[in-house]
């Protein structure tokens, strides 16, 4: 079976094709797709949702019942960090927590969140709770089915270790104390990620089910 993942970016691809390595995963380019595929509207009020949102934009454009006869099956995520001091904070507005865009994006969120936290007075491990969530839902001819995953952990004091992205540099992975997610070789960042976890039960789930 053919899984088309409704991402256009080169990472997440490169992971989801890790992970699912006995399937053929494909982006909606490699799909015969235009960029349209990826232009969706993400109003929904959970990761969930928005991953649904996704989902559905591509499986519709795929031609629905169309698209599983051509032996395709199609699959979203949304992901972000939740913080606990924050009520559950950034949440579905990780990426554009700060209204910074471009290359300085990154570094504004981490800012923002750091003088956030500050503001709460959370200064101790337990105060500065987070996780990383991640939902995916697969559309197959059957229905829809999601799957989440999640890392937990806590946000550090201040930014430390240049590898990853994103939050990276200020999350602190249970997994991995004393170092964060940026100071983490790849490969043991990708053992707990939120991401992979959620497209290993999507791939579980697909192996029970014989597809």
């Amino acid at each position: 079976m053919k899984l088309i993942f409704a991402s256009g970016n080169a990472g997440k691809l490169h992971e989801a094709g890790e992970i699912l390595a006995s399937f053929d995963v494909l982006s909606p380019l490699q799909a015969g797709l235009g960029p349209e595929a990826l232009e969706v509207e993400e109003n929904g009020s959970s990761f969930e949702e928005n991953s649904r949102i996704k989902a559905e934009h591509l499986w519709n454009l795929l031609g629905n019942g169309s698209a599983s006869d051509n032996g395709f099956a199609v699959f979203a995520d949304d992901s972000g960090l939740e913080v606990d001091a924050l009520g559950g904070a950034p949440g579905i507005y990780t990426a554009r927590y700060s209204a910074t865009g471009g290359t300085d994006r990154n570094s504004a969120n981490i800012a923002k969140l750091l003088s956030e936290l500050q503001r709460t007075g959370a200064m101790t491990l337990e105060q500065r709770r987070a996780r990383f969530v991640c939902a995916v839902t697969l559309i197959l001819p059957d229905g829809v089915h999601c799957f989440r995953g999640t890392c937990e952990g806590h946000i550090a004091l201040e930014p430390v270790g240049n590898g990853g992205f994103g939050y990276d540099p200020v999350f602190v992975a249970d997994a991995f104390p004393g170092r964060t997610l940026a100071q983490l070789p790849d490969e043991d960042k990708n053992s707990i990620s939120h991401r992979g976890e959620a497209l290993g039960k999507m791939a579980a789930w697909l192996r029970q089910h014989n597809l």
